[in-house]
């Protein structure tokens, strides 16, 4: 800042200069003290410059609506979205969310710095505020093939960067209890940063150990008595409400009036058809009212408490010194979002986007699509039966449970008596051509025929792919591949509905309402394979993350995630 511009923010705020703009007569939240306030809010420079009596050149009437802080998401996956950061803001701003910090470990997974890199170009030039987390786990674990490794020196490089607020998750965290020198070093070089955790059930003198190492917060949490003890060992709670693991309902209790300000709304993993359908924060927000919380603490959880917690110290409140950005609310109940303004200017009204139109940037990112050797025989089990592994979904989350159930092979085809809820699970190395195929069994999707396939699949983005002949996975997968990334349902060796992710095989390069589109046919494609699930794609996306309990597949087999081991299929 100048010191002209600061001198002009001083006489606007003593009234001896019209503000540039002025929100009149709206009821201002105020999420220091929690409570309502009638009164003008003036900025100038981008700045709020004062509560009270205010003159401006513009004035926006606020009369019979609520002001609060732009909504803050603490922990978000842009590339989840589907969307680019320019693609994204359009979609965001409308509904509340004026900052994001975001955690880039799903392209740099699959591009390293270079994906990181253009996440950065992407969003530096947008309305929307966007941070970064350096990401610790690239890959999250040893027991996958990732397309990039990030050492500690890679994340010394991004430390510096002004928009790098910290270390990202710390998914690691056997890694982190067992003393892992690598591990430890991460931590190390961003000891006086904030450091975010990812410790799911985690407790006990194990929690202990992994708070001692640094992290700071966790947005694991499934369970109330896991965030009670992690809470009280000092731990922000970032309770999650996302896509896929929706985590609200059942650790909403664990908020008070004495422990709200160590807790922030979060949505982690959110897809587009749900932000076009539910909306993003606001819709996080809305839930947790409904569900009994005061809006007053629910309100401080998407602002100040995140804004503290990143020390982003002009960001998260309605005060005089603070950044303008500001969300006009027709009610606190529904969470109405009618206005944004950000940094003094109104950038959408009545749910449209009324910003800066910005064309897309050229991504010139590989999209990593080196696959080596997909035979049909790849994808047939090399086994007798007996007693198998099965990864079993839980509904609402991104947990799964470690089933035994007794399966038959024939000529390395599972034999699925109907109406057996079971179906063939593989993940395809598609980043430097190893011809690693891991094989697996999974329940929950209720697929009977053809085969569905993704690039991606959290956090190493290998492809997945789900069926129950070996011909069907193996074109599907070639369906994928085609596109350079992307989702793809296939019946009878040919592509009913496809998505095309060109961009490291998880992001669009097209506008939401194109990204809607083809989703739209791709889901409307899915029930004709049998499948039961609204979104399978959500679903499988996550069996082959494995830092999440219990029982997971990468592309060199089958994780317990617990022993941190790949493990056989039939024992």
């Amino acid at each position: 800042m100048t010191l002209k511009k600061l001198e002009k923010i001083i006489k606007a705020a003593r009234g001896e200069i019209p503000a540039d703009l002025v929100l009149k007569g709206g009821k201002v939240v105020n999420v220091f003290s929690c409570q309502v306030q009638e009164t003008d809010v003036a900025v100038s420079g981008g700045t709020i410059v004062g509560l009270g009596s205010f003159e401006g050149r513009r004035l926006l009437d606020c009369r019979d609506r609520f002001i609060a802080p732009g909504f803050i998401d603490g922990h978000l996956h842009i590339e989840s979205t589907l969307l680019t950061p320019s693609r994204l803001a359009p979609v965001l701003l409308p509904l509340g969310t004026t900052t994001v910090v975001a955690d880039p470990h799903e392209v740099a997974n699959v591009c390293g710095l270079d994906g990181i890199e253009f996440l950065l170009r992407d969003s530096k030039r947008i309305e929307l505020e966007v941070y970064f987390m350096a990401p610790s786990c690239v890959p999250a674990t040893d027991l996958e093939t990732a397309g990039a490794l990030l050492e500690e020196k890679d994340l010394q490089r991004l430390r510096r960067l002004p928009r790098v607020l910290g270390l990202a998750e710390m998914m690691n965290f056997p890694g982190v209890i067992h003393r892992s020198p690598p591990v430890l070093k991460k931590l190390l070089a961003f000891r006086d940063r904030v450091i975010d955790g990812h410790a799911p059930l985690l407790s006990g003198k194990d929690l202990g150990a992994y708070l001692a190492a640094g992290p700071g917060s966790d947005h694991e949490c499934t369970q109330l008595e896991e965030a009670r003890e992690k809470l009280a060992l000092g731990l922000r709670i970032m309770i999650r409400e996302g896509s896929q693991a929706k985590n609200l309902q059942d650790l909403l209790p664990l908020i008070n009036s004495c422990n709200a300000r160590r807790c922030s709304l979060v949505t982690d993993d959110r897809h587009p058809d749900d932000l076009a359908g539910e909306g993003h924060l606001n819709h996080v927000l809305k839930k947790a009212v409904g569900l009994g919380l005061d809006p007053l603490l629910a309100l401080q959880m998407v602002t100040l408490n995140t804004a503290e917690y990143f020390g982003l110290r002009r960001l998260g409140a309605v005060a005089p010194g603070y950044q303008a950005d500001l969300v006009i609310l027709k009610s606190l109940a529904g969470m109405e979002v009618e206005a944004v303004v950000k940094r003094g200017r109104l950038v959408a009204r009545e749910g449209r986007y009324a910003g800066a139109a910005l064309l897309p940037q050229a991504h010139r990112l590989d999209s990593s699509m080196h696959i080596k050797d997909l035979a049909i025989d790849r994808f047939r089990l090399p086994l007798a039966g007996g007693f198998a592994r099965v990864i079993e979904l839980v509904p609402g989350q991104i947990l799964t449970r470690d089933r035994r159930e007794r399966i038959e092979i024939r000529d390395g085809r599972v034999l699925f008596p109907p109406p057996e809820d079971l179906a063939l699970l593989a993940c395809v190395e598609r980043h430097r051509n190893t011809g690693n195929i891991g094989l697996g069994l999974v329940r929950g999707f209720g697929l009977k025929r053809g085969a569905l396939a993704s690039s991606v699949a959290h956090d190493s983005h290998n492809i997945l792919v789900l069926g129950r002949e070996p011909e069907e996975m193996a074109a599907a997968v070639r369906a994928v591949e085609a596109m350079k990334g992307g989702l793809a349902v296939v019946l009878q060796g040919e592509p009913a509905a496809r998505l095309p992710l060109p961009i490291a095989g998880l992001m669009s390069d097209q506008p939401i309402d194109q990204v809607l589109e083809l989703k739209k046919k791709l889901l409307e494609a899915v029930p004709l394979t049998g499948g039961t699930r609204a979104d399978p794609f959500l679903a499988l996306s996550f069996l082959a993350l494995p830092v999440i309990p219990e029982l997971r597949l990468t592309d060199r087999g089958l994780v317990d995630v617990g022993r941190q081991e790949i493990v056989p299929l039939v024992e």
